[in-house]
């Protein structure tokens, strides 16, 4: 009896172990296989939250905006008005006031503009006095001149555009001319344009910001920018110096701008656009007021320009250059800049302000070719050689101030001069009435070769010239 309950306690033990070991390797099964699902839900959480932020970053990250290309109005030969027969067109306007024409012969004398600037046929009339019909067909002739030849020039179609911008200080009709764009070229009803007006020269760039943020909010687009100034509009036909002054220095002209924002067209894109810094002064009464649409004693309308305005521009510069500085200057530069900052707010504030050399950060200068006083002014400023403002200098003496496309004028200097490389680094700067000073910063793509159309393109070999200080003309 007692080895058979012997046995059948060794059985039961035997039992018991083989359960045991049967439900330990039971539950490491399961806990295995509850292993590899949390491992393979930890890779998928894993991937989706990969997938999830490069997602996020590749949607909000600032997208590149090109510069597909661009062109610049050659008004015809008939435009062309020398300085002797501009200053003669003005004596019919002034009559008999003998001093305010001296004073406008001698501005003329010193202004920096050569023999072939333009105006449009109303200011050739004799007496020139323009009419709004004169303002629309000079609109008209310059904007669709331009962009012709941009639609031309890149293949783009109108119904391919999806943002328009267009800026003109003193003209502004009703409808305006960005409808007229419109209308003329039959673009999309869903187009996003946008017209401004009263900007002043710096205008050219405040519609490149414009054009850049409509494109950030808007992929795969393309944005057309027109910049222009109707000179018919603007034409002062009193006798006061100060409104006097627009009359000497603006021409005609403008410049129509292709940017994108899609990856193809970085193949043949010129210009990728890297810092847009805008500057504005208008909380200065000063500022505000140097340059202002106004009438004279005699109820004549025009813009008069302040004695200050180079000073006002100067000041708007350094204003500019504090925010642009950090963003393109080498650190040793930067670190000089801070030490003179701070020397000058807690040391000595009559220390002189030390100017960052940006001749370190860019190899081309597009100065607004406002006038001999303000190229003056930029180049003393800044500490540029007489070749980086060669083209601004050129682009006076040929077309005039011809306001906000002016620095389109002078970047096309630049390319027929076969000076623009692949990786150079670009510096436009534009000053205008408000006041504003604004700079965009591009990037060379590609080596431009010398192109065969423009409008330096049949007269490039013959600059730079001699600008003389002081150009005699007849009494």
């Amino acid at each position: 009896m007692l080895p058979y309950i012997v046995v059948s306690v060794v059985a039961v033990g035997l039992a018991m172990h083989g359960v045991r070991a049967g439900l330990c390797d039971g539950l490491q099964v399961l806990w295995s296989s509850l292993q590899l699902q949390l491992d393979s839900v930890y890779v998928s959480v894993t991937a989706l939250v990969v997938v999830f932020l490069a997602t996020v970053y590749y949607m909000s990250r600032p997208r590149k905006v090109y510069l597909v290309d661009y062109t610049c109005y050659k008004p015809p030969a008939s435009y062309q008005m020398s300085p002797s027969t501009f200053v003669e067109q003005n004596k019919i306007l002034l009559g008999e006031n003998k001093e305010a024409a001296d004073f406008l012969r001698k501005i003329v004398e010193r202004s920096g503009l050569g023999p072939d600037t333009h105006m449009p046929p109303a200011i050739h009339r004799n007496p020139p006095k323009p009419t709004l019909d004169d303002s629309y067909v000079e609109a008209q002739t310059t904007i669709f001149a331009i962009m012709d030849s941009l639609f031309e020039k890149t293949g783009l179609r109108p119904k391919d555009v999806d943002i328009l911008v267009v800026n003109s200080c003193i003209y502004c009709p009703t409808p305006s001319l960005s409808a007229m764009i419109v209308n003329k070229y039959k673009m999309r009803s869903d187009i996003k344009s946008f017209n401004l007006g009263g900007m002043g020269c710096s205008a050219g760039l405040i519609s490149v910001s414009l054009a850049r943020d409509l494109l950030q909010a808007h992929p795969n687009s393309n944005a057309v920018v027109v910049s222009t100034e109707i000179i018919s509009h603007g034409v002062y036909t009193g006798s006061e110096r100060s409104m006097l002054l627009t009359n000497c220095l603006f021409r005609v002209g403008g410049g129509a701008i292709f940017l994108s924002n899609k990856r193809k067209e970085k193949k043949r894109a010129k210009y990728s656009l890297v810092h847009l810094v805008r500057t504005h002064k208008g909380a200065d009464d000063r500022a505000y007021n140097c340059i202002r649409q106004t009438e004279d004693a005699e109820g004549i309308a025009g813009t008069s320009l302040s004695k200050e305005l180079t000073i006002i521009a100067g000041d708007a510069l350094k204003t500019n250059i504090t925010s642009l500085g950090p963003l393109v200057l080498p650190a040793s530069e930067q670190l000089r800049f801070a030490f003179s900052l701070i020397g000058r707010k807690f040391i000595n504030p009559k220390w002189r302000p030390y100017i960052p050399d940006f001749k370190k950060a860019f190899d081309h200068f597009c100065i607004h070719a406002g006038g001999r006083a303000v190229v003056d002014e930029m180049q003393k400023g800044l500490k540029l050689s007489d070749q980086q403002v060669e083209g601004s200098r050129m682009a006076l003496y040929k077309f005039g101030n011809t306001s906000s496309s002016c620095l389109w004028y002078v970047l096309s200097y630049t390319e027929a001069k076969g000076r623009m490389k692949k990786g150079d680094r670009l510096w436009q700067i534009g000053l205008g009435s408000g006041f504003k000073c604004n700079s965009a910063v591009w990037k060379c793509l590609r080596t431009i070769e010398t192109p065969t159309d423009g409008p330096w393109s049949d007269c490039i070999d013959n600059y730079p010239v001699q600008i003389p200080e002081y150009l005699q003309l007849s009494s």
